[in-house]
């Protein structure tokens, strides 16, 4: 055909993703990590009940409040886990994922798992993206200036102006949003895989500890117990995943990218000692984890030079910082959206959409 009308066919330009999976594979890096993982599994629960055990020990006392927080580090670490499971980090079956995520999430976290699967998949799908990624959706912090311009006005406005400043204590409160925003799923009639096993095991979850944290405690003591516990888990959990996507290119309802560049240009990893892999769960290393979601944990530090290499290679913007520099971005970033300004992160990827899509 091409001789026939004279004109010359393009080649059709390599799959770039394709080329960089290779080089994952080849690299050993998408095998299970079935020793690393099963130790996870067993220790989770026998720290928890060890947790549990210690909690009912020592009894009513202010005291109690250090094995509060202590208990909410060890829930994160676990959501942690859940979180692999979910992602097909652990078992090569779907099914054992999936009911090790149930089990950990609901039994053992007290959060929905079919809820946070369905709002995950979304985010993975089309990170930072105006009307696709629920995670840049939420009612109290604005992080686009399409949900600032809805909530300027009235006597929120100025909260909204300095939004900034609350970041860090509206966190506190992500624990109490996640199991709410979970009951209300199971509750409602929307549907989720394996509802009633949900249901059980949430209520079991909930109902029970908050039973067994007033028999051990009087009234007052686990109030605060339960406050410090779940203000503890929401920070750590909130400040996790914060970092990873906040304040990266917010990217418009009607561009589209190719899955390389989507997931590496909306994603930022966060920099440091191997320690901070442990602290983080991982998430420290977004752009892996998006690109490859089903590679265990263990292996994103070694997937991580790799992928920057090859980036860098192709012009493709690659982003680390270190922790609290990631913070400090996110906190400028908010107020600025707050204060009304347009999106400064988004013009250059609009500016680039041409090149892009090309």
């Amino acid at each position: 055909m091409a001789e026939a009308t004279g004109r010359r066919v393009p080649a059709r330009a390599p799959n770039q993703y394709a080329q960089l999976a290779k080089l994952i594979r080849d690299e050993g890096l998408l095998r299970r990590r079935y020793g690393y993982y099963w130790t996870k599994l067993i220790a989770a629960p026998l720290l928890l009940a060890g947790c549990l055990t210690a909690f009912v020990w020592i009894g009513d006392t202010w005291w109690q409040m250090f094995t509060a927080a202590a208990l909410a580090v060890l829930l994160t670490q676990i959501a942690f886990l859940g979180h692999d499971a979910a992602h097909r980090q652990i078992f090569a079956s779907a099914k054992w994922n999936d009911w090790t995520s149930i089990v950990i999430a609901d039994l053992l976290v007290g959060m929905s798992y079919g809820w946070w699967q369905a709002k995950h998949t979304r985010h993975h799908d089309n990170p930072n993206k105006l009307g696709a990624d629920p995670d840049i959706e939420v009612p109290v912090i604005a992080v686009t200036a399409e949900t600032a311009a809805r909530s300027r006005r009235g006597p929120f406005g100025w909260l909204r102006a300095h939004q900034g400043l609350f970041f860090f204590p509206i966190l506190l409160l992500e624990a109490l949003s996640l199991h709410a925003s979970s009951v209300r799923r199971l509750m409602l009639r929307e549907p989720v895989p394996r509802r009633w096993v949900e249901i059980t095991f949430v209520s079991v979850r909930l109902v029970g500890y908050v039973v067994l944290v007033f028999l051990v405690l009087s009234p007052g003591v686990a109030l605060a117990f339960l406050g410090v516990q779940m203000g503890v888990f929401g920070f750590y959990m909130g400040a996790s995943f914060a970092p990873n996507h906040k304040g990266m290119p917010v990217v418009p309802r009607d561009v589209k990218l190719d899955f390389l560049r989507r997931q590496v240009m909306m994603s930022r990893n966060i920099g440091g000692p191997a320690a901070l892999d442990v602290v983080m769960g991982g998430l420290n290393y977004q752009v892996e984890h998006h690109l490859f979601p089903s590679m265990p944990r263990p292996h994103l530090r070694r997937a991580a030079p790799i992928i920057a290499a090859f980036c860098r290679e192709r012009g493709i913007p690659y982003t680390q910082t270190g922790l609290f520099s990631s913070y400090a971005i996110v906190i400028r970033y908010i107020n600025r959206v707050g204060l009304g300004e347009r999106d400064v992160f988004t013009c250059p990827l609009v500016a680039q959409r041409n090149e892009i899509i090309a």
